[in-house]
């Protein structure tokens, strides 16, 4: 059964939306829901068959990125010869969805889409594959409040190039000056000043077990 966000406003930071503000886009994995644990455990799962090392703290550092660009990253640090990347990507996304029960909402930042839902338009931008952003987002019941939805598979480039934040405010109607992204890298930051967008850094924000 799917969690179901609760409106806890004692949980929300205080933030209000720079003058001029036109449009809300919000990444996902870490910012959206607490999935982070749950990725890593699929792609360690994924990846020690191949003799592919994956460190903890590299693995919060390159949040934001594709998977498959990923693991050719990974792969060619070591060596190693990868014959099916999509294969293993699609190895990798199914592992997390056996852990999607571990996924819970990042209260602060639901309550933020949750107050301006219906007053701005919001979007949900991601390096993440659309069917597992779109299953995360039912998991915590809050995907239909989003008038926009652009994945992996939505531009050529990813963040930290700021694409995938300029194609989300195209089809929201919005001047990219106009938008106010929130995310939780260091390279989705990157991506929304080079979208020249007003960035929000959430790491603050989130409280994890």
């Amino acid at each position: 059964m799917p969690l179901p966000y609760r409106n806890r406003m004692n949980s929300t930071p205080h933030w209000t939306p720079p003058a001029g503000t036109a449009g809300l886009i919000f990444d996902c994995d870490g910012t959206l829901a607490d999935t982070m644990p749950a990725h890593y455990k699929a792609w360690t799962a994924m990846l020690e068959p191949h003799g592919i090392p994956f460190p903890e703290t590299r693995f919060y550092a390159m949040g934001g990125m594709p998977t498959a660009q990923i693991i050719r990253v990974l792969a060619a640090d070591v060596g190693v010869t990868v014959a099916d990347v999509d294969a293993l990507v699609h190895i990798k996304e199914q592992a997390f969805l056996t852990y999607l029960d571990a996924v819970v909402a990042i209260e602060a930042v639901v309550a933020i889409a949750a107050a301006h839902r219906g007053k701005l338009p919001i979007a949900v931008a991601s390096g993440g594959y659309r069917d597992t952003i779109t299953r995360t987002l039912d998991r915590i019941e809050i995907r239909h409040w989003f008038d926009v939805m652009v994945t992996a598979e939505d531009t050529a480039r990813h963040k930290p190039e700021p694409d995938v934040f300029l194609e989300a405010a195209r089809r929201l109607g919005v001047a990219a000056k106009a938008c106010v992204v929130f995310e939780d890298t260091d390279i989705g930051l990157e991506a929304a000043r080079r979208a020249g967008m007003h960035g929000v850094d959430v790491r603050g924000w989130v409280k994890r077990s």
